[in-house]
């Protein structure tokens, strides 16, 4: 297990939680133990046996109680610290203590799973059309002076670039990745950034299709899209994104 750092106020307070009973765990037996014990965890974790902060028992205790190796153990936990599921500690109050999934950890997960399946740009684009709609009122009603602000920005730098023939896909993406951060929602940040990948893999395609146009239209949709929802005009905001990606996606079809 890779050392970590010292011990903490916080640390110290979590690591004087009752020990986790032995007896949530069971012994197995299968060719994959050390998934077949990280699946047992997952699952404590999902009925709330398991709790943040709590201690599990030692490398030895767990040996016993699933009756394997000290290797196959650690060889778990490094499985579910890879997950964001435990923190190993080292030192006299150290171990394996169980964590809550961070947002940018779930987020790099659904990011993957996303990327490395076999989407097509029409698909990709076709989710784009449902979701990307769906913020828009939201980013209308919660945009902050500074969401604006950093969105007017980035609508100039991007008209720069495309004036000095160095506008990129990568921009595109990230004016709607920003975007999304103006509902303030947490949950539908998360979900834009994971679809980072999809979402650029698509646009490249549709800048394939037809390299002499793609771009400048969309980057001063950009610009009068922030003046919309500056101006608290759902409606008008509404209209832009979906012709916005309505083009996108009459260039991706199969």
């Amino acid at each position: 297990m890779s050392p970590r750092a010292s011990q903490t106020p916080e640390n110290e307070a979590t690591s004087r939680r009752p020990a986790v009973p032995q007896e949530l765990f069971k012994a197995v037996s299968s060719s994959r133990v050390s998934q077949v014990i990280v699946e047992q965890i997952r699952h404590l974790l999902k009925e709330e046996r398991l709790q943040p902060g709590d201690r599990l028992p030692s490398e030895r205790e767990l040996c016993v109680q699933f009756g394997c190796s000290r290797v196959t153990i650690r060889e778990a936990l490094r499985i579910l610290e890879a997950n964001g599921l435990v923190e190993i500690r080292v030192g006299a109050r150290g171990g394996a203590f169980v964590t809550a999934p961070t947002s940018s950890r779930v987020s790099e997960g659904l990011a993957d799973l996303l990327t490395f399946s076999p989407l097509t740009a029409s698909q990709v684009t076709e989710a784009r059309l449902i979701f990307e709609l769906g913020v828009v009122p939201l980013a209308v009603e919660r945009a902050t002076d500074e969401d604006i602000a950093d969105l007017r920005a980035m609508c100039e730098a991007h008209a720069k670039a495309m004036r000095q023939g160095e506008y990129t896909m990568e921009l595109s993406t990230a004016f709607h990745i920003r975007l999304a951060a103006c509902t303030h929602n947490p949950a539908i940040e998360m979900l834009v950034e994971s679809f980072r990948g999809p979402m650029l893999m698509s646009l490249r395609e549709a800048q394939a299709n037809e390299p002499a146009t793609m771009g400048r239209r969309g980057t001063k949709e950009h610009r009068e899209l922030v003046e919309a929802i500056a101006a608290r005009d759902t409606e008008a905001a509404t209209k832009l994104m979906r012709t916005h990606l309505e083009r996108t996606a009459s260039r991706v079809k199969d």
